[in-house]
């Protein structure tokens, strides 16, 4: 992919940012110049948020990288740009990361990124994630600005495995939303809801997660055998 229309100041990483991503640095900005671009033209970002790339969206969740421990299989539901999933695969390549994206045009820009920028520790599925229960299943699962926080858990737990985590980037509202959802998330089989700060030495406002865990998982629906979530060919629309 070229960048050529990019302006180069727009996209340029933090001092923070090495933090994050040490020698990966790189592949970051990489990144960054790609969501500025096609992230743009295909409406992943708006161009608004060119200037705050790393502040609002690379960075921002990049950080939230500690959660999750060494060579850890994340699922990242509602992918879109690759927010929070390719972020994460960068600053952590011993992790394995499948994005999860029902919408096709989003599905082949994620896989023309992974590709691009070679990240092995990827793959891309297309469909919701209530169609893939049974296919995909990971010990953590991601997701940001999906929905609130009781409907997001119900498209997440089917695709967590027993006692894995889920871990929702959610604003500063993050307490207030668990309190309010507790009940519905209790149904759920999910509990030992926390609320988590990342990147408090990076950002100026930490990333905040409500991190849940699956102690009483419910009977899940028959379907093929679970797949690692980080395991097999890369897959690109219409691989469902």
């Amino acid at each position: 992919m070229e960048h050529d229309g990019v302006d180069p100041e727009a996209t340029a990483a933090p001092a923070g940012a090495a933090v994050v991503f040490g020698d990966r640095l790189p592949l970051a900005e990489r990144f960054a110049a790609v969501l500025a671009d096609t992230g743009v033209s295909h409406g992943l970002i708006g161009p608004r948020e060119v200037p705050r790339l790393w502040e609002r969206h690379v960075l921002n969740c990049a950080v939230v990288e500690d959660a999750f421990p060494p060579g850890s299989r994340v699922v990242d539901v509602g992918s879109g740009a690759g927010l929070p999933g390719i972020a994460v695969a960068i600053a952590r390549p011993d992790l394995e990361l499948c994005l999860v994206e029902p919408m096709e045009r989003r599905t082949t820009w994620l896989s023309g990124v992974v590709a691009d920028l070679d990240l092995e520790n990827v793959v891309v599925r297309r469909g919701r994630a209530e169609e893939l229960a049974g296919e995909v299943a990971a010990p953590f699962v991601t997701a940001r600005a999906v929905a609130r926080l009781g409907k997001l858990a119900r498209w997440c737990v089917p695709l967590l495995e027993p006692g894995g985590t889920l871990v929702a980037m959610k604003g500063r509202s993050a307490q207030d939303e668990l309190d309010a959802e507790e009940p519905v998330l209790r149904r759920l089989g999910l509990a030992d809801g926390t609320v988590t700060r990342h990147g408090e030495a990076v950002l100026g406002d930490p990333v905040l997660t409500v991190d849940l865990r699956l102690t009483n998982p419910p009977a899940r629906r028959s379907g093929g055998p679970k797949g690692r979530a980080g395991r097999g060919r890369r897959r690109g629309p219409g691989a469902d």
